[in-house]
């Protein structure tokens, strides 16, 4: 495990500038009644790449992350993933996306309580039609990889912070997406837990080819970025 104060080695900057955009967005904007939360963000993602996205909060970046994702419609501006425009789809189409190429990481996970550990990581496979001993099965290859194969037959309640958030992770990347979209994913773990669950998501994300946004506060967690960019009152400074 690294120190609280570094990170894996990021990639080089020739290899970063020279992998293929994955997803973009281009002049977003977003309000929630009359108050503004993103005034014309652009920002590109690439392939295997990941990028931090920091700022105080309130500042506009994780409204950029649920644009990103499909989960909210910008009022202007576009979102692009792989070369396809997906902010004008359907609600239906950007669940299927979300379901299909994204994986979502919340601060506090939002494991189900009444699974256990194997079938809350098994989940995502099973809604995306995979048969029930298959998906039981990478389940449990996916929580090895996180160092929680021991907890496959336990709910949440009997989980730290920091083993609830392993399995977080796991399920959120069990489906191999192009995308991952983590949303303070260490918020609510002490530092040995943070550094831990960031060790492992940055090895996965890495091998898998996975592009990661990663929305923080913490300059710890920014740290394992290969890039950062920093919202302040809905722009990019």
């Amino acid at each position: 495990m690294p120190s609280p104060m570094t990170a894996p080695a990021p990639h080089t900057l020739l290899e970063a500038a020279s992998a293929e955009v994955v997803l973009s967005g281009r002049s977003l904007v977003k309000s929630y009644g009359s108050s503004p939360a993103l005034r014309g963000v652009s920002v590109e993602l690439r392939r295997g790449e990941i990028l931090a996205v920091t700022g105080p909060s309130g500042s506009g970046k994780s409204t950029l992350l649920l644009c990103l994702a499909g989960v909210l419609r910008p009022d202007s501006g576009e979102v692009t993933f792989a070369g396809r425009r997906i902010d004008t789809d359907s609600e239906t189409a950007r669940s299927s996306l979300r379901r299909d190429e994204f994986g979502v990481l919340f601060q506090f996970g939002q494991l189900i309580a009444e699974m256990t550990a194997a079938e809350n990581v098994a989940l995502p496979l099973l809604l995306a039609g995979e048969r029930r001993r298959p998906a039981q099965a990478a389940a449990r290859e996916w929580l090895a990889r996180f160092g929680v194969e021991q907890l496959a037959d336990q709910r949440p309640s009997e989980m730290s912070g920091g083993q609830s958030q392993r399995v977080a992770v796991a399920r959120a990347l069990v489906t191999e997406p192009a995308v991952l979209f983590a949303d303070e994913p260490t918020g609510a773990l002490d530092t040995v837990a943070g550094e831990a669950v960031m060790t492992e998501l940055t090895r996965v994300a890495r091998d898998a080819g996975t592009a990661v946004l990663l929305v923080t506060h913490d300059a710890r967690v920014a740290s394992y970025g290969d890039r950062e960019i920093v919202v302040r009152d809905g722009r990019v400074s």
